[in-house]
């Protein structure tokens, strides 16, 4: 039976550990994306070093949102290997605790950061993913730079009196500012009465609002007005939906979203891959815990540190990667967004449990 003394002193290990792993992981990914970000300073007139130092400061959440059942793998395996080499684990299995009393802290560990990262660290990631989306865009919007998650899909709205299509060049707001506009107008028998190209157009309530119009009409010289307006029955929420990425929604905001998007006619296949997948988070950290419990936890018995350990990383990079590629099927609605989250994490938290009962148990 393990005592709350050493329940405690595991869990303490394990928490430091992941402490570790995630501040050096964060530095690595805050270097490299700094670098990234600073190759704008020379493409993007008045984009400066402190511009790409913040950039990179609010995206390294969302990038370390991503890494962390990888980052639970490793440190997992660490703690595991560190407590054999320093033969507390075989003074603790010879004291008559089993292996699923042994793992009890590590599991608990691994759903604490697993809670945290849902309730903590998502809330900062979509937050800092919506203003480095903003900013890209800003900058894209300076630059005329091609970044095909930038391009708003062309849009069609059709009213009692008009039928226009609508494109533009880069998108702001989520959806309701749009840049260099074009607006396409059609008439009876399908032609074009109208083409207005604006600086910008905003949606308002009932109608888009362009600046900076030049209006042309076949066979008539253009004409150049300061505003123009548009109706329009499209909703600010509707644009807001179909542009929204999920990874720029919190875990909280979800739900509301998925409402919110079911209610427009628009597909929720990606935001509920997504409440489903962070949903099963602190799960899937235990999987990972699990599997370096597998390739760790008898390392000092039969001397395999190398190809264990080895075989432990690549077979939780094998189901980070499956994770990924059916959560990928899931936003694009080939199989249930249900479906997509949950079942990689069961099948590893099986295959985890099954394989330390056949060390445990034979």
């Amino acid at each position: 039976m393990m005592t709350g003394t050493l329940f405690r002193y595991f869990l303490r290990r394990h928490l430091t550990t992941i402490m570790w792993f995630l501040l050096g992981i964060a530095a690595l990914i805050f270097l490299l994306d700094f670098v990234e970000n600073s190759g704008l300073r020379g493409a993007v007139p008045g984009f400066t070093l402190l511009d790409a130092l913040f950039l990179t400061l609010i995206r390294v959440p969302s990038i370390l949102q991503q890494t962390i059942p990888f980052v639970m793998l490793l440190a997992g395996i660490t703690t595991l290997v560190a407590l054999n080499r320093r033969q507390e684990m075989v003074v603790t299995r010879a004291a008559g605790v089993s292996v699923w009393q042994f793992m009890t802290p590590f599991v608990t560990g691994a759903l604490v950061t697993g809670l945290l990262a849902i309730f903590a660290l998502n809330p900062i990631a979509a937050a800092g993913m919506r203003m480095a989306e903003d900013i890209e865009s800003a900058a894209k919007a300076a630059k005329h730079l091609n970044r095909k998650t930038q391009i708003i899909p062309w849009l069609r709205q059709i009213t009692a009196s008009d039928d226009v299509i609508i494109g533009a060049l880069t998108v702001e707001e989520r959806g309701t500012l749009l840049i260099d506009p074009v607006f396409i107008h059609f008439g009876a028998g399908r032609r074009i009465v109208l083409r207005q190209d604006a600086a910008s157009a905003r949606l308002k309530d009932g109608y888009w609002l362009l600046n900076k119009v030049s209006e042309t009409r076949p066979g008539q010289i253009p004409v150049v007005l300061e505003t123009a307006r548009v109706s329009t029955n499209l909703k600010q929420e509707f644009i807001q939906q179909r542009m929204a990425r999920p990874e720029t929604v919190s875990f909280l905001g979800l739900p509301h979203q998925i409402a919110a998007a079911r209610s427009f006619g628009v597909s929720t296949n990606a935001l509920e891959t997504q409440f489903h997948s962070l949903l099963s988070l602190p799960f899937l950290m235990v999987a990972m815990t699990l599997i370096s419990a597998t390739v760790s936890l008898k390392f000092s018995r039969f001397n395999q540190s190398q190809s264990m350990i080895f075989g432990g990383v690549m077979a939780g990079f094998v189901l980070y990667v499956v994770t990924v590629l059916v959560k990928a099927f899931g936003s694009s609605g080939v199989v249930p967004p249900f479906v997509a989250a949950w079942i990689p994490v069961v099948v590893a938290l099986f295959l985890g449990t099954t394989l330390l009962l056949h060390q445990e148990d034979g």
